[in-house]
């Protein structure tokens, strides 16, 4: 990757022909679905070359070059949750209106509830289970590590269980 960064066009071309067998073993590893991780190494092969000016010589190409390719993994999965979200299975025909808000299922007393949670918990709850985002969704969204969510999650379940005399659990 030095000598690509010199403009050294050659080995740009071998590095590239000498990553790929690499990229697909460790895509393919993660992935279940062969066209996904074809996608996905051709990405990183994208991602690469528009990256290749930030790569620091003096530090192992390997590692770098994985975190490209965890992240193209990471932002294909985000991608799919998105899909599966937007397109879910649903008949037209039953539809009477639009659906309802995950608010107004909810019990006056779970909402007071809800109510009674500092804001941090408060969220984390609702991104959680109301929204059904994953964790890690809900902790980008949050602006917090998915631990701190977890954390704040767990401590607005303990609250909410007090709160509505359900006692521990």
């Amino acid at each position: 990757m030095a000598a690509a960064q010199e403009g050294d066009g050659l080995a740009y071309e071998r590095l590239l022909r000498e990553i790929v067998p690499m990229l697909r073993a460790f895509v393919t590893a993660r992935l279940r679905d062969p066209i996904a991780a074809e996608d996905v190494v051709q990405n990183v092969l994208l991602s690469v070359h528009r990256a290749r000016h930030t790569y620091r010589p003096e530090r192992p190409f390997g590692p770098w070059l994985r975190a490209i390719a965890r992240n193209a993994i990471t932002d294909l999965r985000r991608e799919q949750a998105r899909r599966r979200e937007r397109e879910g299975d649903f008949d037209l025909d039953r539809l009477e209106g639009p659906a309802p808000r995950p608010e107004s299922v909810l019990s006056g007393e779970l909402v007071r509830a809800l109510d009674q949670l500092p804001g941090s918990q408060r969220e984390a709850v609702t991104l959680l289970h109301l929204e059904g985002l994953s964790v890690a969704e809900a902790a980008e969204r949050a602006g917090v590590s998915p631990s701190a969510l977890k954390v704040r999650a767990h401590r607005g379940y303990k609250a909410l269980r007090k709160i509505l005399g359900r006692g521990e659990r």
